[in-house]
Order: C-alpha cells, then structure tokens, then sequence
C-alpha cells in the first residue's frame, strides 16, 4: 500500500466503539432514530425515522431500490465431515461463484445434502468456482429453500432467530430477486410510513439495484487507480425514468433512498440531469469533487470508516462535515451499520 493510498483512507477513519454496531433493528422498522442534516442552513435536528416527513422538501419524489436480498448463505460438507460455510456471489458459465470461509481443494466435492453436491471446478483470488448437481439456472430455488440471510461480517451476536434475520435484513417492498446484501436505508421504512408519505403529497417510485459484495469489501488501490468500483446490474422502468426527468426538469428534489439508488440514477445520466442509460452494470466510484447530477437529498445508514459508501455520502455533504456528524452521532449513542438508524441529508 502506498503512502498516498494510505493517507487518503486515513482521511476517511473514524473510531465507533463497538457496542453502536447494531447486531439486530428496532422492534419496529421505523422505530429507528433519524439523524437530519440540512445543507443549505447548515442545521441539524435528532428524531425518530417515523417522522421523516416532517423534514422533507415541498414536492419531494423519494427513490426506492426494491431489489430482494437472496439468502445467499450455504452450509456444505467435505467428504471428511467437516462443514463449511460458503456465500453465493454469481453465476459463471456452468460453475457458481462462491466465498468459502475455508480452503477448498480443486477437484473435490462438497455437500449440502445427500442429493445436492458441489464439484470444486477452480479458484481465481478470493473466489471459488463451483459446479453444481443441478442445472445453474435453478440455483435461486436451491438458495431459496437451503439457504441463510446474508448477513455482513460485523453482525456477529445478533440474538435473532434465523427466520427474523431473513425477514428483518429485507425491505417491506423487496421484489426483485438478486441482491446479496441488503440496500438498508430501505430497512427502516414500514408500510404504514409509506402510505403516510403518499398520502401527505410526496411522490414515491421504485428501481432496482443488485447489491454485491463489493460493497463490504476493503479499497485497493487499484479501484483509485481506475476510478472505479464493483460492477452491479441496475434497471430503471421507463415510465419511471420518464416521470423522473420530468419531475427533474421542473426543479422538483429527488430524494434516493439509499448509496444504491444514488449509484443508478447517477449512472443512468449522461453528462447531464437526464436519465439516459436506464438499465446496465454500473462500476460507478463516487468520491470527492463528484458533480452529483440528479439527486437533491439522500437517506442513508451510518457508514464503516475508509469504506467506499461513505467517501460517496462525504462526496454529497463533505468530508468534515460527515465525519463531525458521525462524532455527534456516535456522542448520542446512534447504532451504526446495516441495522442502525438513519441519517437524511438534503
């Protein structure tokens, strides 16, 4: 690591005692507390998340990723018996791409149950190649009906059953199978919070993002060098793009709902306010001196220290300015991370 590298990430470190990582949500989604931050008066107010529309713009439209987390966690078994945990990326060809918490031996097998086996086919960095009894098409099912929430590395002691973790680590409009993690601003809205929101005149619409693990994974020095990050598939519905750029065009905010919905309506412009691109993969790295183009305010999570998310929420409010927040958050006891409260920036 460079010592340029290494400077940059330091700028971008902050200190979070451990017990603020939330290890389980509040009993009610929106129960949540609500960090508000306004750019232009440079004001701050505490709240509960339930009361995010007394703070938002007149007119606001709030964007919504309705991507749906697969339970993207298997546990198999070598041929010796013993167990191995392994995490679902992607498809490849005819091979599944998995994270192992152990080393695999090329060539070997490994099993989930008496009928459903793994043969390792490769490995290529951190990732393993898997191929599979079953035709790859129907891994989704397989995920579906054996598979664990894929819950990130810093929740380690939640006391939640697995059941609750796979209800509770999914959004109230999830519908789109393909993420393996969850987009968590979207964690903290109710159904009840989305009616009230509708019917208190803001607009409400929806895209999908599929979340990768590229989001928990440490910079390299590479992803500087390229100005790029992890590629993540996004489509925007045309009716929806066009009602976005309507509503844009006429000075209307554009609320995201979450750094993932913020990656594809400023993917999907091209050099200026429009959406364009509305569906693709998007290696998006967004980070200091970034012109933001569509959005006006955003909803978010408290962020880990040197990670790309929050180089993305500094790029929107700045770089002191959200570490002075975080201060002040972690002072009043705010939960960080996936399921933590929530912060609104506009």
């Amino acid at each position: 690591m460079s010592v340029q590298f290494e400077k940059i990430l330091k700028q971008y470190d902050y200190f979070l005692p451990k017990e603020l990582i939330a290890q389980k949500p509040e009993s009610l989604r929106d129960n949540a507390r609500l960090l508000i931050y306004k750019r232009t008066s440079d004001k701050i107010f505490y709240d509960k998340f339930a009361n995010i529309i007394k703070y938002l713009p007149k007119n606001a439209v709030l964007v919504f990723n309705e991507t749906k987390v697969l339970p993207a966690r298997l546990t198999v078994y070598k041929q010796t018996g013993g167990k191995v945990r392994i995490l679902y990326i992607g498809n490849y060809k005819d091979n599944i791409k998995v994270l192992s918490d152990r080393a695999l031996k090329i060539g070997s097998r490994i099993n989930l149950n008496l009928k459903i086996f793994f043969i390792v086919e490769g490995r290529r960095g951190k990732y393993f190649f898997l191929k599979p009894s079953f035709p790859v098409s129907k891994i989704y099912k397989i995920l579906i009906r054996y598979g664990f929430a894929p819950i990130p590395p810093y929740i380690k002691n939640s006391p939640l059953s697995e059941q609750e973790l796979k209800e509770k680590y999914q959004s109230v409009f999830a519908k789109n199978l393909g993420s393996v993690a969850a987009p968590t601003a979207s964690l903290h809205f109710t159904k009840r919070l989305l009616a009230k929101i509708k019917k208190a005149g803001f607009g409400v619409k929806f895209l999908t993002l599929h979340v990768n693990l590229g989001t928990f994974f440490p910079l390299t020095e590479e992803d500087f060098k390229n100005s790029k990050l992890h590629k993540e598939y996004y489509e925007i519905n045309r009716s929806t793009a066009d009602f976005l750029n309507k509503i844009k065009s006429e000075g209307v905010p554009v609320i995201a709902v979450g750094t993932t919905v913020v990656r594809a309506l400023e993917s999907a412009c091209g050099d200026g306010p429009v959406l364009k691109n509305i569906s693709g993969v998007t290696d998006i790295f967004i980070r200091e001196n970034y012109n933001f183009k569509f959005i006006s305010g955003l909803i978010t999570n408290f962020h880990v220290p040197k990670s790309s998310l929050l180089m993305l929420v500094s790029a929107f409010a700045g770089r002191q300015k959200i570490l002075n927040l975080y201060k002040k958050a972690i002072n009043k006891k705010f939960k960080f991370f996936s399921f933590g409260d929530g912060m609104f920036i506009y």
